[in-house]
C-alpha cells in the first residue's frame, strides 16, 4: 500500500487551509509599506511607501530582534488556551527593538508543532496579529512547520523576528547617562514571558492545579499566569517623538530575563550605578504569591522576574515630570523608582524607606 506524507504525520492540505485564514487576519496589520504577495516565498516591505517613519531620516538604521515565548507555551498547552501567547511572541522582540529608539516596521513568526491543526494554528496567529496591532507593525509573513518527529502531539514552539528603523543620530545607547539622572519604571502586566521554568517548578512542586481559583490573584491560576506581556511600543514612540530634540531620554531597558539587576546595567555607562527603591512602584500580587509558595529568596526573585516593572527609562531630571505626564496620558502606570549614582555598572535594590 502506498505511503503518503499524511501517513508520516504531516497533513499539508489541512495546514494550508489554516494559513489562508491567517493571511486574511494578517492584512489587518498591513500599512502602505507592505507589498501584498499572498503565498509568496518572502514578505515584501517598501520603505518608500511606508507611513510608519519620518521621511526626513538622514541616516536610517535598521534594527532587528528575534526571540521566543519560552516555556510559557507549556502553560498554554496545559490550559488549552493558545490565543494570547502570540502577543507574548511579538512583545518579546518589539520591546527589545524599541529600547534603541527604533520604530517597529514589520514582524514574522515561526510556529513549530507536532501537528498543525487549523484550530491551533489560527489561535496562535490570532495572538500574533493582536500583538502586531498593539505594536503598530505589519505581520509580513511567517512559517508553520509541522514536525511530528520533533514535537510530541499537542506541543509547539512559538518564536518571532521583528525589524524596525531608527535615525542614527537618535540611537539610544546609554552613553549620555549621568549621575543624578532619574529612573522611571513602567508597570508590567505580571510575569510577562520570562522565568516560567521557575514558575512551573514552584507550581508543580506545590501541586497547585492551573484551574484552581486563587483569591489573592483574583482568578484562576492558569489565566493569571497566561496574562500577556505588555507591549510598550506606542507609549515609547510618543515619548521619544515629544522629546526627541531635547534628548530627555538617555536610555531604555526592557526588563526581561535577569530582571532589573541584569538588564539595566546593559544601558548605563562605566562609572554609574543605579539604585532602585522598593516601595516606589506597585508589585503585582503574583510575585509575592510565588515567592511564598516556593520559598524563593528575594535576591533570586529580582534576578529572575521583572517584579512589576516591564520597562525602564533613564531620563534627565529636568524632564521627569513631563515624561511621567506623557506616559500616563498613554495609559501607562509609571513612577520614578530610582536614581543614577556613582558606581561600577551595577544595580542595587534598596529597602523601602
Amino acid at each position: 500500500m502506498p505511503t503518503t506524507y499524511v501517513d508520516a504525520g504531516v497533513d499539508q492540505t489541512t495546514k494550508d487551509g489554516a494559513i489562508e485564514s491567517i493571511l486574511r487576519m494578517a492584512r489587518r496589520t498591513h500599512d502602505p509599506g507592505v507589498i501584498d504577495l499572498p503565498w509568496g516565498f518572502a514578505g515584501l516591505y517598501s520603505l518608500k511607501n511606508s507611513n510608519l517613519f519620518d521621511k526626513t531620516y538622514r541616516h536610517p538604521v535598521l534594527v532587528s530582534c528575534t526571540d521566543s515565548v519560552g516555556t510559557k507555551v507549556k502553560l498554554a498547552q496545559a490550559m488549552g488556551k493558545h490565543d494570547t501567547v502570540g502577543i507574548d511572541c511579538v512583545a518579546m522582540s518589539v520591546n527589545d527593538l524599541i529600547v534603541t529608539g527604533g520604530t517597529p516596521l514589520f514582524f514574522l513568526d515561526y510556529i513549530g508543532c507536532g501537528r498543525a491543526t487549523p484550530e491551533l494554528v489560527v489561535a496562535l496567529a490570532k495572538g500574533v496579529v493582536e500583538g502586531c496591532m498593539q505594536s503598530q507593525c505589519a505581520l509580513l509573513g511567517g512559517e508553520t512547520a509541522e514536525l511530528p518527529g520533533v514535537y510530541p502531539p499537542g506541543e509547539y514552539d512559538l518564536a518571532g523576528f521583528a525589524v524596525g528603523i531608527v535615525e542614527k543620530a537618535r540611537l539610544l545607547d546609554g552613553s549620555s547617562v549621568r549621575v543624578g539622572d532619574d529612573v522611571i519604571g513602567l508597570a508590567s502586566t505580571g510575569i510577562h514571558s520570562n522565568g516560567y521554568s521557575l514558575v512551573r517548578k514552584i507550581v508543580d512542586d506545590a501541586k497547585v492545579a492551573l484551574d484552581a481559583n486563587v483569591p489573592e490573584l483574583g482568578g484562576r491560576l492558569g489565566d493569571v499566569l497566561l496574562t500577556p506581556t505588555r507591549i510598550y511600543a506606542r507609549s515609547i514612540k510618543e515619548v521619544l517623538k515629544r522629546y526627541k530634540v531635547k534628548k530627555a531620554v538617555k536610555a531604555i531597558a526592557n526588563i526581561t530575563g535577569g530582571g532589573m539587576v541584569e538588564n539595566i546595567p546593559r544601558v548605563i555607562p562605566k562609572g554609574c550605578d543605579v539604585e532602585i527603591r522598593e516601595g516606589s512602584w506597585r508589585v503585582p500580587p503574583v510575585f509575592g504569591w510565588l515567592q511564598r509558595l516556593g520559598d524563593v529568596p528575594p535576591k533570586e526573585m529580582y534576578r529572575v522576574f521583572n517584579m512589576g516593572v516591564g520597562m525602564v527609562l533613564v531620563v534627565s531630571p529636568h524632564f521627569t515630570s513631563a515624561i511621567l505626564r506623557t506616559l500616563r496620558r498613554c495609559r501607562e502606570e509609571a513612577a520614578v523608582i530610582g536614581k543614577v549614582v556613582k558606581g561600577t555598572q551595577e544595580v542595587r535594590i534598596l529597602a523601602a524607606s
